[in-house]
Order: C-alpha cells, then sequence, then structure tokens
C-alpha cells in the first residue's frame, strides 16, 4: 500500500462542510440562470484541488460566498467554530462584503482587487479558483447566449470586462503560476466572446 492511499487527501471535515454548504445556500441560483449555487461551489472545490490546495483550503472553496452571501459576519463566526482559524480567515479573504446592502458595485470591486496585494497566497488560491469558475460560466453562457448574458451583472459589459481584466493582472502579480494563468486565459476568452457577441 502507498502512503497516498493510507493517508487521505480528504477527510470526513471536507465530507462535512460539502453537507454545510449545499444546506446553507439550498434555496440560493446562480445569476440568470435557475440553476442550484451548490454548482458553483462544486465547481471552485473542484479547481482548487485540480490546483493542488490542501483540505482546508477545498474546505474554503466549498465556503467562500458563504459569508457575503449567507449570513455575513455570524457566519463566519459559525464556520470559524466549525472549521477552525485557518479556513474562517480564507473564507474572510475571499468575502467583498459582509452586510446587506452591500456597498457600491465599483468601489466594492477596485478595494477587493487592491486587497489581493496582502492577501496571503492560501486565500489567493482560493479565490482564484472562485474566479476561474466564474469566468467559465460566464464564457459558457456567452457562447449559448450571447450579449444578454451582461444584463445578468451589476457592471454590465463594461464594468465585467474591467472587473476580470484588472483580477487577471492582479493574480499574475500577486499570485503567478500556473492557476493565475488558467484564469487568465478564462479572461482572454471572456474579451475575445465580448467582441463577437
Amino acid at each position: 500500500m502507498n502512503d497516498a492511499a493510507a493517508t487521505p487527501l480528504l477527510t470526513e471535515r471536507f465530507d462535512d462542510a460539502l453537507a454545510y454548504a449545499s444546506r446553507i445556500h439550498r434555496l440560493q441560483v446562480r445569476k440568470g440562470s435557475g440553476v442550484p449555487y451548490v454548482s458553483h461551489l462544486l465547481g471552485v472545490a473542484a479547481i482548487a484541488l485540480e490546483n493542488g490546495v490542501d483540505e482546508d483550503q477545498a474546505i474554503a472553496a466549498l465556503l467562500h460566498d458563504a459569508v457575503e452571501d449567507q449570513g455575513g459576519l455570524p457566519r463566519l463566526a459559525d464556520i470559524r467554530e466549525r472549521y477552525g482559524e485557518d479556513v474562517a480567515a480564507m473564507v474572510a479573504d475571499c468575502t467583498d462584503a459582509h452586510g446587506d446592502p452591500k456597498p457600491a458595485w465599483r468601489p466594492r470591486k477596485e478595494a477587493y482587487i487592491a486587497s489581493l496585494a496582502t492577501k496571503p497566497a492560501r486565500s489567493l488560491a482560493v479565490s482564484l479558483a472562485d474566479k476561474t469558475h466564474n469566468a467559465a460560466a460566464i464564457n459558457a453562457d456567452l457562447r449559448a447566449h450571447g450579449a444578454a448574458v451582461w444584463a445578468r451583472f451589476t457592471g454590465g459589459k463594461d464594468g465585467s470586462l474591467w472587473y476580470y481584466r484588472a483580477l487577471s493582472d492582479a493574480f499574475r502579480a500577486h499570485a503567478p503560476g500556473t492557476a493565475a494563468e488558467r484564469f487568465a486565459r478564462e479572461v482572454d476568452e471572456m474579451e475575445e466572446l465580448a467582441v463577437r457577441a
């Protein structure tokens, strides 16, 4: 028996977090599609794992939107109690707003992009997986539905393209490597599709 088979990469903590994420996001759907939101959480966790994260990062990938969308700071405290400080810190780093209503879109996004310069590499890996899945989903929708997709987003076409390009530049600067390049390819494709749509 080899070491990989003897030591699981994911334990029951991950299983618990998967069920927890599904429970708290159960009534949420992806913007404009009606697809259950858990599909995004699974996609982000899959990309994070493909990019080589550890279990705490994979759990943070499942829970990265829990604070922003499902309970604010009380939710963060619950995550800290259930999964520990490391997971909670990464979830907090992936959150661009804790309250409702959220601050105005453009300043909030500008602040998040600026904050990437000071975030730990562990948090950047989770954020990169999130943004990669979001960009890939936008690209799939652009191929299927064309320019109508932009109406789903607060920033519209121009704001969304600005945001994803700025994110790509920031990730290349602060988290260089294959994950940042994977995201950059999605952003390149988004810009190409936007010209054609």
